[in-house]
């Protein structure tokens, strides 16, 4: 959406007034507004609220069930892990990913993960947000009861959704929640002597759930410095970053998913970048392949780090 200064005001204060808006039509839930609000607003969230309210789906409603029905918890989803230990991290539902977090990062490192512990926060892409707010309490019920003082989050919509969109509905969350770049960054500090910098050029593709909690992106730039990459300098990074698209084919507006993909690998390329690091799983799995036939070789961040410790991927 282009607005100019003027109309923008208007339409927000229709949103607050909970009047009729284009805006509740034409979002595609990028989360951007979020993070330009910086009185903490959270003009993104009323949005969601108000297209639920009024029965405006960014999805089409076949989608949008399947969506919710998705996250509910089976006979084969473990409940509670009586074996874990901190540190802990949650894998959210990227079963995938154990056999990747291994080596000197992770010695010691207990995992939870399964639908008992999905974090739910994806429904604000398809104007649900009722569905996080019924499922939240007993998903932070089932991380509590392990007694953990601290929780690592692998996925960032897991650790947005219980720092801002709890904060912001006044949910309160009975641990720490720690990101990912932060128990990265530590690590790395710790076995720093074991570093050997990479000496590569990195094009960064940054999230949509990035918008909701942007500061821990100090994090990042400090994992960054310490492995000896360069993130490269493009049009569309920080906040102005485009995100992988995924959500908006899911949308069915392909148009826009196509167009938003040919912009941010065509900036990659631009920006002769050497690697695509990406954080969110969905991230990699809808853009790596596209930046791979581009000349870009696509890398998730832990494994970036493991090739600064001299480790070898699979």
């Amino acid at each position: 959406m282009r607005l100019d200064v003027e109309s923008a005001k208007k339409e927000i204060m229709r949103l607050i007034n909970g009047e009729e808006t284009f805006i509740l039509n034409e979002c595609v839930t990028c989360y951007a507004c979020e993070e330009y609000c910086k009185k903490g607003n959270h003009p993104f969230y009323l949005i969601t609220e108000l297209q639920e309210s009024k029965g405006i789906l960014p999805a089409p409603k076949p989608i949008v069930k399947q969506w919710i029905n998705m996250a509910i918890p089976t006979r084969k989803d473990t409940q509670y892990f009586p074996n874990s230990r901190e540190p802990v991290i949650s894998l959210c539902l990227f079963p995938e990913f154990m056999r990747e977090l291994r080596g000197k990062l992770f010695e010691g490192v207990s995992f939870i993960l399964g639908r008992h512990f999905y974090c739910q926060l994806a429904y604000l892409h398809f104007g649900k947000p009722s569905v996080i707010k019924e499922r939240l309490p007993k998903i932070i019920e089932n991380i509590a009861r392990h007694g953990f003082k601290e929780v690592v989050f692998f996925h960032d919509e897991c650790y947005s959704t219980f720092t801002s969109y709890a904060n912001a509905y006044g949910i309160e969350v009975p641990f720490r929640p720690v990101h990912f770049f932060e128990y990265l960054y530590n690590k790395l500090k710790a076995l720093e002597d074991k570093v050997k910098p990479l000496n590569v050029r990195i094009a960064y593709q940054r999230n949509c759930s990035t918008r909701l909690t942007p500061d821990k992106e100090q994090y990042l730039d400090r994992i960054f410095e310490l492995i000896g990459v360069e993130r490269t300098q493009r049009e569309y990074d920080k906040e102005k970053a485009l995100c992988c698209g995924g959500i908006f084919r899911g949308q069915q507006r392909y148009d826009l998913f196509v167009d938003v993909q040919r912009r941010n690998v065509e900036d990659m390329v631009k920006s002769k970048a050497e690697y695509c690091v990406f954080n969110c799983p969905y991230c990699y799995y809808t853009l790596a392949e596209r930046v791979y036939k581009a000349g870009i070789r696509p890398i998730m961040l832990h494994q970036l780090c493991r090739l600064a410790l001299g480790e070898t991927l699979r």
